[in-house]
């Protein structure tokens, strides 16, 4: 008996450091805000192919737009467009050590990071408003993110090559 009582004693206590650690986060501007979102229809797109399969992308170029990235985007505006899939690629000056989540984030979504030689490292399948961090493992450069199954669906794994237009390449330098 006290030892399931000290276990939930540890859990709790764990869930209000989190929270604080959130709360503190939001309050210095260093995390998620509430409702915080990209507005989709003006940021720059380009088209990148993975394993011969295009892919239609929203570009995530700054500070702002990553840290929004695709925060409160329903399942239905990823939805292909004329039988093109839809996601998000985040762009990082150099490659490092990259780690996302999913908070405020409302639809499951596969990440794929990628160093700068196009080639995947890491593939993750991501829950939706899931807090802990899924980390890129290698250095990456870019992070695609698409909705969840899509990678399995069309059979892209890690070691597979992304192209990526020389325009967004420059926008990443």
């Amino acid at each position: 008996m006290t030892t399931q009582r000290s276990r939930t004693y540890l859990r709790w206590v764990s869930s209000l450091r989190l929270a604080a650690f959130f709360a503190l986060a939001i309050l210095f501007g260093c995390g998620p805000k509430p409702g915080q979102r990209n507005d989709l229809t003006t940021m720059q797109t380009a088209q990148i192919t993975v394993k011969d399969t295009p892919f239609n992308v929203w570009l995530a170029l700054t500070n702002d737009q990553r840290s929004a990235g695709l925060m409160q985007v329903t399942q239905d505006e990823m939805a292909p467009v004329n039988g093109v899939r839809r996601g998000m690629l985040f762009v990082f000056p150099d490659e490092e050590y990259l780690s996302f989540w999913m908070a405020n984030t409302i639809t499951a979504l596969d990440i794929a990071f990628i160093d700068a030689d196009g080639q995947i490292v890491k593939i993750h399948t991501m829950a939706p408003l899931e807090t802990r961090g899924y980390p890129s493992v290698e250095p990456a450069q870019f992070a695609l993110e698409v909705l969840a199954g899509t990678f399995a669906d069309l059979g892209i794994s890690e070691g597979d090559q992304v192209e990526i237009p020389d325009s967004v390449l420059k926008d990443a330098g």
